[in-house]
């Protein structure tokens, strides 16, 4: 497939900023890759319960053999071999990362902030195995993704949304940009 055709868009946000909403109101565009998804792979092959911790260390220990970008490396195999013109990454942690899609693709960004109380918030309600069940553990969490320069690529985004509100006014942010997007590679 022609990678100058395909349309490819990272999410990127703090744990709990609302990802997982945004995209579920845009998901019917296109493919979603969720980055941790790739980390969660790798835990269950290697038969390590899913925990945040767990995924914490595997993530890092990726990184470490294999290079900063080397799951936005495995994304690229994916989005190659996909049927879709439009891919979404979920889950952006590094501006390796960035780099890595942007070698291919125009890849614009898209930023979710929110508070640090309505993040914990989110995060407690969603009940993933590897959520976090405390501050403590919801702030060492954030302090691992910030290290891995998330605040980076948050920063500079091309498109900042401020989840302040409702998951719908959230849903409806995220569709108008994207649908933006869209149009703007296709026209």
């Amino acid at each position: 497939m022609n990678n100058r055709k395909r349309i490819v868009i990272g999410f990127c946000g703090l744990p709990g900023s609302g990802k997982s909403t945004a995209i579920k109101a845009i998901k019917d565009f296109g493919t979603v890759i969720n980055m941790g998804d790739l980390v969660r792979k790798e835990a269950k092959k290697l038969n390590i319960p899913e925990t945040d911790e767990n995924l914490g260390k595997i993530s890092r220990l990726i990184r470490e053999r294999e290079g900063k970008g080397i799951l936005a490396k495995k994304c690229v195999d994916l989005i190659q071999k996909s049927e879709n013109n439009i891919i979404f990454i979920d889950g952006l942690r590094s501006w390796e990362e960035v780099e890595i899609f942007r070698k291919m693709w125009q890849f614009p960004i898209i930023a979710i902030k929110t508070n640090v109380r309505k993040r914990f918030k989110i995060i407690s309600k969603r009940n993933r195995k590897d959520d976090p069940k405390t501050l403590k553990e919801f702030k060492r969490r954030e302090k691992r993704e910030i290290e891995l320069g998330l605040k980076d690529v948050i920063r500079r985004a091309d498109y900042k949304i401020r989840n302040s509100s409702t998951k719908e006014m959230l849903k409806q942010k995220t569709t108008k940009i994207v649908k933006k997007i869209i149009e703007k590679n296709y026209n």
